[in-house]
């Protein structure tokens, strides 16, 4: 314990001195106090809920009668009488699994009074009149961070798993959970940037993106990894993938069980894959556009070269899937018809409905950002990945909070979180222009209103065969307006919806045997038709996904080896521009 607390201070005053030095050195003057307009938002709920007092009077006589219930129903149980909770956590919240929270009667009174106040706190905000859509949606967000921050789970006290390690460990977990405190705050440079996994315990090309490969091509943009063939014979027509580039492409490489590539491979599909570089700050005036020249047109003219063959299907994975979609656009109007099919994972096209994501959306938060972007030429990774984990703050930020902080445990391994941990930059040019036109003016649902290359681009152009993949869970592209999205084509479209979310609905392989899906032969008006006609299958879509794609093979031919072709490998997969990490 001694030894412990003494490389607690020595790494504490380290800790600060570094913070100090880098103070001193920002020297830039004073930022704004709430450059996400968060107490704006709040004031204006504020003085719209006092000008209906009548209204707020009638919300806290509820909670009133709530609580008083709660406290005759405690004391009945205190007296040993069976009562039945005022209110309980819902199925999947695991805050709460410790039998303690139920079995003993104050834990059980702390548990109800978070939740009847988090319940209160939300209908009363969610009732209040004349917000518009907006600033309603960014008051509701941030009141479900409050309400997460302030559950009694996350507090030495108020939960009876971290009290029990506590006097049984003597309080070497908080000790120790100090130390991770530490390590972490160490990691992000005086930010706190918690340990989702044991880090250490993956390495590229080692235990993780392993299929084998080799690059065969690469711009300053991306590298083009061609996959080895693990079948006799393949499709003639090769496999482009469009990862996004807000993470990186192995989400689809993950393990040798997980790995969609290395399905894909095994189905007899020639694959590549576009891997993006993590850009620093001699790539910020790359946009929207360079990263479609760089990417998937420059890998079309690298798989011909490669494989001799001209055409392709194509697959766009979430911001992969909107460029693919504007490349098409783009290819319809020069008359460019060398991708066959195209299939698109969990793709916004179409951001009326652009969900949660769309509270970080406005012209007050993009200034803010934009004026981080130009200070650096980059937005940070982490800035993105703490983004994405507040849409799910209480597995992504607080599950953790309590494991590696207050119990002390060490950061489990698992492949998933290595991933969302491994986070990429953003050029500014290509991030301005995406938050701008795509999610704040949805210009690309719009005919002509986006220009690439000085070509007006419009989806309606668009012919091609196209499959649409979403997640019924999904919060960052949410299925209902992925399904808009696909109604802006005029090819034929079929629309697939996955259990799940963004991720767990797209990686779930067939052997895995989990969840299910949804398909039905025909696009109906609105995603509820839709649904409401659309037949459940369980299981993995991946085996429906190859029927589909299998009616674009063009035949077989025999198989091809990575280099054999007019480009020769550049180096084995995953490549180098996915080993860049952020600094």
């Amino acid at each position: 314990m001694s030894r412990a607390m003494t490389r607690i201070a020595e790494q504490s005053q380290r800790l600060v001195s570094e913070f100090l030095s880098r103070q001193a050195a920002d020297g830039a003057g004073p930022k704004s106090p709430d450059p996400m307009g968060v107490g704006h938002a709040f004031l204006e709920m504020t003085t719209r809920m006092m000008a209906d007092p009548a209204k707020l009077m009638q919300a806290q006589m509820s909670l009133w009668q709530d609580y008083l219930t709660l406290w005759q129903r405690t004391t009945q149980r205190f007296f040993g009488q069976d009562t039945q909770p005022v209110i309980a956590p819902a199925k999947d919240d695991r805050r709460f699994k410790d039998s303690a929270w139920d079995e003993n009667t104050l834990f059980d009174f702390i548990k109800q009074s978070y939740l009847l106040s988090a319940r209160w706190m939300q209908s009363t905000v969610n009732q209040v009149d004349g917000l518009d859509d907006h600033t309603a949606k960014k008051v509701d967000f941030y009141t479900r961070q409050f309400v997460d921050a302030m559950a009694p789970s996350n507090f030495v006290m108020t939960n009876p798993e971290v009290l029990r390690a506590t006097i049984e460990s003597g309080g070497e977990n908080l000790v120790k959970g100090l130390e991770h405190l530490l390590k972490d705050l160490e990691r992000g440079k005086g930010e706190l940037r918690i340990s989702m996994t044991d880090y250490d315990a993956f390495q590229l090309g080692k235990n993780i993106a392993v299929t084998p490969g080799k690059v065969v091509f690469q711009t300053s943009l991306m590298q083009l990894i061609q996959y080895t063939p693990t079948t006799p014979d393949v499709n003639k027509r090769p496999l482009m993938i469009v990862p996004p580039w807000i993470n990186k492409f192995y989400i689809l490489d993950l393990r040798e069980k997980n790995s969609f590539i290395k399905w894909a491979v095994d189905q007899g599909h020639t694959v590549f894959i576009l891997s993006w570089v993590n850009p620093d700050e001699t790539l910020a005036a790359k946009g929207f556009e360079d990263y479609m020249v760089e990417g998937p047109l420059a890998a079309l003219d690298a798989i011909e070269k490669a494989t001799g063959e001209k055409d392709v299907n194509a697959i766009g994975y979430c911001l992969g899937g909107t460029l693919l979609a504007s490349t098409l656009a783009y290819m319809a109007a020069k008359k460019d018809d060398r991708i066959k099919s195209a299939t698109f994972f969990t793709t916004m096209l179409d951001f009326t409905e652009a969900g949660e994501l769309s509270v970080f959306i406005d012209e007050e938060q993009l200034t803010f950002i934009e004026g981080q972007m130009a200070e650096q030429g980059f937005l940070d990774g982490s800035k993105m990945a703490t983004t994405f984990n507040m849409l799910r703050a209480n597995d992504l930020i607080w599950s953790f909070v309590v494991n590696n902080y207050l119990l002390g445990k060490d950061p489990f391994p698992f492949d998933l979180l290595y991933w969302n941990g491994d986070s990429t930059r953003m050029p500014a040019a290509m991030h301005s222009f995406y938050l701008r036109n795509m999610y704040q003016k949805n210009m690309l649902a719009q005919p002509g209103a986006v220009t690439l290359k000085g070509v007006p681009i419009d989806l309606g152009k668009v012919k091609v065969p196209t499959l649409f993949l979403s997640a019924r869970e999904d919060h960052i592209a949410p299925w209902k307006s992925t399904y808009s999205g696909a109604q802006l084509f005029s090819g034929p479209v079929k629309f697939v919806l996955g259990a799940s979310g963004h991720i767990a609905g797209v990686v779930n392989p067939p052997a895995a045997n989990k969840y299910c899906y949804w398909t039905s032969d025909k696009l109906a008006k609105t995603s509820d038709e839709w649904l409401e006609k659309a037949t459940q299958s369980p299981g993995s879509w991946w085996p429906e996904w190859n029927k589909w794609i299998g009616q674009y093979a063009n035949g077989k031919v025999p198989a091809r080896q990575p280099g054999d072709g007019a480009l020769p490998a550049l180096e084995d997969a995953p490549g180098s521009y996915v080993k860049v990490k952020n600094a």
